[in-house]
């Protein structure tokens, strides 16, 4: 029987993520998941394919959101309210404009001095309101793209399996950054083919096929990038129709409510892989 044995949300695109023994899923995914941002001076957002000194800089929210800690190498340990009142500000994103809270210079200068870049940090705002793509649609804050990122033990298994027989050593989880990690199922990348799925209260909807990118290089713990694994045997065996490597799947959020570890997975309906 599949079940969930991982929960992880990461309250700052590109940052470490925070595990959890019991989550929210709101329509735009895990609660506090990606709801702020590391932007440049030009309103960029900063992602770890070009500053994998993200991964170094290990955020955590409190107060039901009202209260962000941020914690870095070298640096004392930053906590500031949450503003979700201030002036919104264009903030770009993949080349798509959205809007954005500024967060203050104290976090500003933080944010800057462990980047070792001039750096801000802003906040998705209350009314924020965007559509993502997929066979499903749905909604989200900064992710890269849906809801939810979901990944499965044998589909990592297999990939270490292959590695191992290139000599290589085998990868964590968190290299791949995923929302929800599921054990259970014995083929891998059965998540290609799960196109509804229930668990607990919760139903999610199948989107489309996760697009994996240079992040996948960045060692999570230290932020030094460690290519070329594993792009380049995951091209060995999981190029994707649309271009790229597939590793993972993006799903949208059908109904909201409580997820927490060990909770059951069920598949309600199959469908082909998108490979």
């Amino acid at each position: 029987m599949a079940g969930v044995v991982e929960l992880t949300y990461y309250p700052v695109k590109g940052c470490a993520g925070t595990s959890a023994g019991e989550v929210m899923l709101t329509p735009a995914g895990l609660a506090y998941d990606r709801v702020f941002m590391v932007v440049g001076e030009d309103g960029v957002g900063r992602t770890q394919r070009r500053d994998p000194r993200l991964a170094l800089v290990r955020p955590s929210v409190g107060d039901g959101g009202a209260r962000l800690t941020l914690r870095g190498p070298g640096v004392e340990t930053l906590e500031l309210r949450t503003d979700t009142v201030s002036a919104r500000r264009k903030v770009e994103m993949f080349g798509n404009i959205h809007q954005g809270i500024d967060q203050g210079d104290a976090v500003a200068g933080w944010l800057s001095d462990v980047l070792r870049a001039p750096s801000r940090l802003v906040r998705v705002p209350p009314e924020h309101e965007r559509v993502t793509g997929g066979r499903t649609p749905g909604t989200s804050a900064y992710a890269d793209s849906c809801a939810l990122h979901v990944l499965s033990r044998a589909s990592l298994d297999l990939l270490n399996r292959k590695l191992a027989g290139h000599g290589l050593p085998p990868l964590p989880m968190n290299r791949f950054r995923p929302n929800i990690v599921i054990d259970g199922w014995e083929d891998p990348h059965t998540e290609d083919r799960a196109h509804h799925i229930r668990i607990g209260d919760t139903e999610l909807g199948y989107a489309k096929l996760a697009i994996r990118c240079a992040v996948t290089m960045v060692e999570q713990g230290t932020g030094a990038k460690a290519g070329p694994e594993p792009l380049r045997t995951l091209a060995g065996y999981r190029r994707a129709a649309e271009g790229g490597v597939a590793f993972g799947t993006k799903y949208a959020v059908l109904r909201t409510g409580q997820l927490a570890v060990g909770d059951t997975v069920d598949v309600t309906s199959w469908g082909r892989s998108e490979l």
